[in-house]
């Protein structure tokens, strides 16, 4: 089974944030932080209208959804 990385290189540096990328197509990160609407301001700011937001969970973080 093939596996899809949301982020190209350095995911572990964003343990426990919101990531803002461009797109599914071009995963370049644009922003990152704790609150997803902080993420989506910044990212809005840098000029992008539709960027694809993501919680990344901290390495050996359980979660029950």
């Amino acid at each position: 089974m093939p596996q899809f990385a949301l982020i190209k290189n350095n995911g572990e540096q964003y343990g426990g944030q919101y990531v803002a990328i461009k797109s599914f197509s071009d995963r370049e990160v644009i922003s990152h932080g704790k609150q997803p609407v902080d993420v989506l301001k910044e990212a809005s700011e840098k000029g992008y209208s539709d960027p694809v937001i993501f919680f990344i969970p901290e390495k050996g973080m359980v979660h029950i959804y």
